[in-house]
């Protein structure tokens, strides 16, 4: 189990940031920093990262949620997406019934997100915490987090949020790098994230640093039958996973009954 799972919640602890060690009260500082940094490059690193993986990983993500295409009310909360590409994803697949809410810790990010999304009606940006969501109980139809998760320090509070906020009979999905599960694909995918990605990061975006944390936060996060365990310790039922392209990523589903 890596560490920053089994040291959540303990006071004073230490916890993990990538491969380093540090206080968890110093952590969310150090992640902010990050994404700080990248918010403007953000998509674009995603691009050249994932050879445009993503896009088609967020596209079965937000088919995956099956948006109503009525003019009901359905409300989604999406956490931790801060450039808004899941969020009007979803509202281009929705009906006119449909609203987004991104919630996100980073203002940078966000700012990237309204900037993209001028003039998008039925979406809202509030700045606010994956493990302490400014929402009432039992506000939202459906949660999703993408590339998110992983960042957040106590992971256990943050799927405890996410089933607080959600009505019954809704659902969570997250979307997240996972444990590469195809012989020879792992020790392909090691080799290019460890070496590649901090590379590009310092071309394309002047900070080889940051993207060298994401990368070993990859590697700190829990293996998906791990993951889906998490989940349903929150309280989520039907818990399920599909890995994508071999296991570099997977989208985790549960329903709040």
């Amino acid at each position: 189990m890596p560490d920053d799972v089994k040291n959540q919640g303990d006071s004073g602890t230490e916890t993990s940031f990538g491969f380093a060690r540090v206080s968890e009260s110093a952590r969310q500082g150090l992640v902010n920093e990050v994404f700080s940094k990248v918010a403007s490059r953000y998509d674009l690193m995603n691009d050249l990262m994932s050879g445009g993986l993503h896009r088609l990983w967020k596209a079965d993500l937000v088919t995956a949620l099956a948006p109503p295409k009525s003019d009901v009310p359905f409300a989604l909360i999406d956490v931790a997406g801060g450039t808004g590409d899941v969020a009007s994803r979803f509202l281009d697949a929705a009906g006119t019934g449909s609203t987004a809410t991104i919630c996100d810790i980073s203002k940078e990010m966000m700012e990237e997100g309204k900037r993209r999304s001028k003039g998008r009606e039925r979406l809202t940006f509030v700045q606010g915490n994956a493990e302490s969501l400014p929402f009432e109980d039992r506000r939202f139809d459906a949660y999703t987090i993408a590339f998110g998760i992983r960042n957040v320090t106590h992971i256990d509070t943050a799927l405890a949020e996410a089933y607080r906020v959600l009505k019954p009979g809704s659902r969570f999905l997250c979307l997240e790098f996972s444990s590469v599960e195809m012989p020879l694909l792992d020790r392909v995918y090691d080799a290019y994230s460890f070496n590649a990605i901090p590379a590009l990061g310092r071309l394309v975006a002047g900070d080889a640093e940051s993207y060298r944390y994401l990368v070993e936060s990859i590697r700190r996060f829990p293996t998906q039958e791990r993951f889906a365990e998490m989940i349903r310790d929150a309280g989520f039922e039907r818990v399920r996973y599909r890995n994508l392209t071999g296991g570099i990523a997977a989208i985790h589903l549960g329903w709040r009954l």
